[in-house]
């Protein structure tokens, strides 16, 4: 029966009514029932508001609330019946929707028991530890939700194996505050062929709204940077999404976290080789002026601009881990600053005479400032640079007879044009 049809409860028809013959005494009860059809028929009768937006007739309800309460609580296992290669971080965890979480059960293939905690709202569960690398585990969940309806599921999963997952080591660390030119750079334990997805798993983003785009140096090295410089006292953040990603055959990530780091003051030092100074400058400014000595004719120091990506109060720097053998073994360089895998460093010198400092070139291809032996002496230029050089900051050498440095030589990406750095990006 549809709404606004009229309906006859006894009485005559309506033709019945208007025929001649003798008039008829219409019930009160009828008069009033064709009285409400006439209504009905005016107004377009239907259901009312609340009810057409909400079945159950509740007002309080919205759509998307009644039919979670005709259908119950929605569960989230995080993983699909007998997927593989689960990370051991995510697998056996459990959150609902429109409900809490009444029982759940986690066990090995074996029947042991995981123990779990449940959330305060009692809306999540996790368990108490990490799961077990290459183990298949069985995970039931009953919740219940408004109307005291409830929601089953049982899920079987085994986790990635040992064998079978990659890492990747990065820099710069949580927390941390570093120099402008410090990139954000990955290093992983395997080579990735799946390039795109493992890249499109990493977002680096800043508050500065400078863009930040990903470059692959090889198959296990992936770095991030802006155009520019990061903006001084900017924040950076980097979102690490590598839970479950595919890097390559037999490689699956497990990584799921979030990192942030500060930039602080700008500060780039320029080292010119021929006239053996470096001028330090700092938001603009000139803040120093240190004479040095650089490589020397036979051991040239690269040019370009070099990123400090370690910092050791001493160090021991022998000739025959950079191709020097026999020419130099010294145990405690002081106030070292690494700008380049292969071995170059500005560092304080304490063996060299006075004189050398902004008069020559003496060096196998470092960057010398005068120091004292212990680098205990804060006067030296050696240690003044050192206190006052974050990680992160620039060293740019100009005028040396060298080749400009490579950009996987360090941290050292902003010696490639942007154009180039953006094409060898896998998204």
């Amino acid at each position: 029966m549809h709404h606004g049809e009229p309906t006859h409860h006894g009485g005559p028809s309506p033709a019945a009514a208007s025929a001649p013959g003798p008039a008829r005494r219409v019930p009160a009860r009828s008069a009033l029932a064709l009285l409400s059809v006439s209504v009905c028929l005016l107004a377009g009768c239907g259901p009312a508001a609340s009810d057409a937006k909400n079945p159950a007739g509740d007002p309080a309800k919205t759509p998307a609330q009644a039919a979670q309460a005709a259908t119950g609580p929605r569960l989230d296992l995080h993983v699909t019946d007998g997927q593989e290669h689960v990370p051991v971080t995510a697998g056996g965890r459990v959150t609902v929707e429109g409900g809490t979480i009444t029982e759940v059960s986690l066990s090995t293939a074996d029947g042991r028991a995981v123990a779990g905690e449940r959330s305060p709202d009692k809306r999540s569960w996790a368990p108490s530890r990490e799961l077990k690398h290459g183990t298949t585990y069985r995970l039931t969940v009953e919740a219940t939700g408004a109307g005291g309806r409830r929601t089953t599921r049982t899920v079987s999963f085994e986790t990635l194996a040992e064998a079978d997952r990659f890492t990747g080591v990065y820099t710069p660390e949580n927390g941390s505050t570093v120099g402008v030119g410090m990139p954000v750079s990955f290093t992983f334990d395997k080579p990735i062929t799946e390039k795109k997805a493992v890249e499109s798993a990493v977002e680096v983003s800043t508050d500065s709204g400078q863009t930040v785009v990903g470059h692959w140096f090889g198959g296990q090295r992936l770095d991030f940077r802006p155009k520019e410089y990061w903006k001084p006292g900017s924040t950076v953040t980097v979102r690490i999404r590598l839970a479950g990603v595919k890097g390559a055959a037999g490689a699956y990530g497990e990584q799921d976290k979030t990192v942030r780091f500060k930039v602080g003051r700008s500060q780039v030092s320029t080292v010119d080789a021929a006239a053996h100074t470096m001028k330090v400058v700092r938001d603009g400014a000139t803040v120093r002026n240190i004479p040095i000595t650089a490589g020397a004719a036979s051991s040239p120091t690269w040019n370009g601009q070099m990123v400090i990506s370690e910092k050791l109060i001493s160090t021991r720097m022998n000739g025959a881990t950079v191709g020097f053998a026999g020419q130099y073994d010294i145990p405690d360089v002081p106030h070292a600053m690494r700008l380049s895998t292969s071995g170059t460093f500005v560092h304080g010198n304490y063996w060299g005479d006075d004189s050398v400092f902004g008069k020559s070139n003496i060096s196998h291809g470092c960057v010398g400032l005068n120091d004292a032996k212990g680098g205990g002496d804060s006067g030296q230029d050696g240690a003044w640079f050192y206190d006052n050089s974050l990680i992160g900051d620039v060293v740019v050498v100009k005028n040396s007879d060298d080749k400009v440095i490579a950009p996987d030589n360090g941290l050292n990406g902003w010696n490639m044009p942007w154009g180039e750095w953006t094409a060898g990006s896998a998204r």
